[in-house]
């Protein structure tokens, strides 16, 4: 008697059960003998043979009978009837079984075992008809006995766990055997159907999708060829497909400008809306959004641009190179804001288009003067009717680059009202750590500004609020000297204005000797632009003698301006010709540069009174009072002369407003000038603000103001001691031609003026 262990398969009595015979001889561990009697015993777990304990071993068991071993080595076992396994003793060589007979109770006619056998039949039959295999499957099938022989062949199949297939062994009435059979092959088939019903479903979306996809690019072939041929029929929806496909957009501005896209197709082009879809998706799509690689800078070939357009400025020129090389070592965007802070005319806004031009970038210049409305940096939302993205996106828009140099100029004439402040969204375009993600209320998406390289211009830091202030690094452009003047009129200006003009160099020729007239009588600013607009002129009149052929080349001499300008010399400020008690010269600062001043004092018969005339601001009329105050403590027995007489402080030019502290030593000296008698040469002028305590306190502007006291012919300025450091900034012909004196007190002041103070 051979023992054959097996697991997860169904194995009942009266059935037919195949092995090929190197199978069997390894389960029973031996080859098949015709005759010889099997015991089947069925596996709780899948084991090798020498895994196999007696505990691992269901209790309930079925003999067989090998009835015939083909010449090709398969065995056929008839199953017989099922015996209970009361004790096994499992060795390595052998399996050794004490066994009683466990009969089945036929509790089921034949016709009804018949009957169970057919519908389980007919269901699997139905089923395979539906598959690629049913004529052969059905063939195969009607070769099947019984419902238990049915069960055995399928049994691998079965969507039952091996304990539900013992349990068909184990039961003891045909009925439940029958059932349970009966059941576990429908469920299998039924299982299989829904599996069949699920593929087939999922391969018809599958061929959906893929047809979808093929008619798609067949579409899509047909309309790149259409496009091609007649490039100016595309359609406004297909040409922006095409360029957001191009544009290289981060996720959330891809996202946005597909959501505008797909409403614009519904919408249609007879929409109230379809214009503003329109403008949106052509803006977003004419911008660059591919960062673009930070090129090395060669800072030689920096400098030598910088020489190139614009003389002089040694100090900014540095500072911009120093931007360059950190910007270089760095590999991206870095340094501080640049402020470029000087007269009309000095070049702040023009070298701004030389950094440019030494980086290899795009150039745009963003005028911010009179902005009042916060939506003009921001973008207003497209809520609006007539909205627009803001200036900042415009400009880079324009630039056609991510990285431009963006020149932001007039930063000081910024207006804060009701509608917003202009310069606190300014703050997060120029702040470094907000800017990657700048977000345009018209795009309603993030665009990264950190690439591009902002430079901002102003004529004063007044005006400009401290937190904007705070984010940029201010560099004073100092006004020109007459001799720098006549460098960039000789090597910049008249050559462009010959250009513009259309004449050649040999058919105009100004001498020397006319462009320092030019200078020096005919402009009175810290820049050149006014030194241009003569310089146009000069050459707009050269033009129309040319045309007319009254000469053949035209000479400009000194004599001769008058005929080409036909205006006079403008008539400069100019030092006194003589000294008067009361009267002393100041200097002064202006957005056009610097200037002089004179302040005058006067007694007059009265009460005491006070009288300032020459449209004084808040400030110098406080500086007026201090200067009294001062005179009083210092000529202590002159005070009688204050009580008996009027006191008139007066500030030429009267048509003109001034304001500012600068002037308060100068109006200290010019009272007590008048005070004490004793005149104050007119070759002398001071700047300096005053306090009570008789110090004299820095001021501002002192390079444009020294450039001023130099045009007017002064030869001695008294300046703030506090302010020696600010001559590094004075150009040396300037230095070389006034002799400058610092000053800590005002009784200096009065000493070296003339004007003794009572000990």
């Amino acid at each position: 008697m051979l023992t054959v262990p097996y697991y997860n398969i169904v194995i009942i009595p009266g059935i037919y059960l195949y092995f090929q015979n190197n199978y069997f001889q390894k389960i029973a561990q031996k080859d098949a003998v015709v005759g010889e009697t099997v015991i089947f015993l069925m596996l709780k777990e899948d084991k090798t043979r020498e895994e196999m304990r007696a505990e691992d071993f269901y209790p309930i068991g079925i003999t067989g009978k090998i009835e015939a071993v083909d010449k090709e080595g398969n065995v056929k076992i008839v199953t017989g009837s099922r015996v209970n396994v009361d004790a096994i003793d499992v060795t390595e060589t052998s399996i050794e079984l004490s066994l009683t007979e466990r009969p089945d109770v036929e509790d089921l006619s034949p016709q009804e075992a018949e009957a169970h056998f057919e519908n389980a039949k007919m269901a699997f039959i139905q089923y395979l008809q539906k598959t690629q295999f049913g004529l052969i499957a059905r063939n195969y099938v009607q070769q099947w006995d019984s419902l238990g022989e049915m069960t055995a062949t399928l049994s691998f199949l079965l969507e039952i766990s091996n304990e539900e297939k013992y349990k068909i062994l184990a039961a003891d009435t045909l009925s439940e055997r029958t059932e349970r059979m009966e059941k576990a092959i429908c469920e299998y088939v039924e299982i299989e159907k829904v599996k069949k019903e699920a593929a087939d479903a999922q391969e018809s979306s599958n061929e959906q999708i893929y047809r979808e996809q093929a008619l798609k690019k067949q579409i899509e072939f047909l309309q790149n060829q259409l496009d091609e041929m007649h490039p100016e029929n595309i359609s406004d929806v297909r040409r922006f497909e095409q360029k957001i496909e191009k544009a290289g957009m981060n996720e959330t501005a891809l996202a946005e400008a597909k959501k505008v896209l797909n409403r614009m197709k519904q919408e249609g082009q007879n929409s109230h809306e379809y214009g503003m879809l329109y403008d949106y998706l052509d803006f977003v799509t004419s911008l660059v959004w591919k960062k673009e690689p930070m090129r090395p800078v060669d800072l030689e070939h920096a400098e030598k641009i910088l020489d190139e357009d614009h003389f002089g400025l040694k100090k900014v020129k540095n500072r911009i190179i120093q931007q360059l090389a950190v910007m270089t070592l760095n590999q991206k965007q870095a340094g501080s804001i640049l402020l470029f802070v000087g007269a009309p005319g000095t070049g702040k806004t023009s070298i701004g288009q030389s950094i440019a031009r030494a980086l290899g970038r795009s150039y745009v210049r963003v005028s911010l003067g009179g902005i009042r409305d916060e939506a003009e940096i921001r973008g207003h939302r497209r809520t609006y009717i007539g909205a627009m993205p803001g200036r900042i996106m415009e400009g880079i828009k324009r630039s056609g680059a991510s990285n431009p140099v963006m020149v932001l100029d007039e930063v000081d004439k910024l207006v804060k009202d009701y509608g917003g402040d202009p310069s606190s969204a300014l703050l997060e375009v120029l702040d470094p750590e907000q800017n990657n993600t700048f977000t345009d209320h018209y795009m309603n998406v993030p665009y990264d500004l950190s690439d591009v390289l902002f430079v901002c211009t102003a004529n004063t830091t007044d005006s400009i609020p401290e937190p904007l202030l705070n984010r940029m690094e201010v560099i004073q452009f100092p006004g020109y000297t007459a001799s720098d003047k006549f460098q960039i009129a000789k090597r910049h200006l008249l050559p462009k204005a010959k250009e513009s003009m259309g004449i050649k160099s040999q058919n105009l020729r100004i001498s020397d000797a006319a462009l320092r007239a030019i200078i020096s009588d005919y402009t009175m600013e810290a820049g050149v632009r006014g030194l241009k607009k003569q310089l146009d002129t000069l050459c707009r009149v050269a033009a129309v003698r040319l045309v007319k052929g009254e000469k053949k080349s035209v000479s400009v001499t000194p004599k001769r301006l008058r005929e080409f300008l036909d205006q006079r010399p403008m008539p400069h400020d100019r030092k006194l010709e003589e000294k008067q008690p009361g009267v002393v010269t100041g200097l002064a600062w202006t957005q056009a540069g610097g200037d002089i001043l004179y302040i005058e004092a006067l007694f007059t018969k009265g009460s005491g009174e006070m009288i300032v005339t020459g449209q004084l601001g808040d400030v110098m009329k406080e500086s007026v009072q201090i200067a009294v105050s001062l005179v009083k403590s210092l000529y202590p027995d002159k005070a009688e002369l204050f009580e008996k007489n009027d006191l008139h402080i007066h500030v030429p030019e009267g048509s003109v407003p001034k304001d500012g502290p600068s002037a308060g030593i100068t109006m200290t000296t010019a009272i007590a000038s008048l005070v004490s008698g004793n005149a104050v040469s007119p070759e002398i002028a001071m700047t300096g603000e005053v306090s009570l305590r008789g110090y004299v306190m820095p001021i501002g502007g002192l390079p444009e103001k020294l450039m001023a006291a130099q045009r007017a012919g002064i030869t001695t300025v008294l300046i703030p001691r506090e302010n020696q450091n600010d001559l590094d900034d004075v150009a040396e012909e300037v230095k070389d031609a006034l002799t400058i004196i610092p000053v800590h007190r005002v009784t200096e002041v009065l000493e070296k003026t003339g004007v003794r103070a009572d000990s």
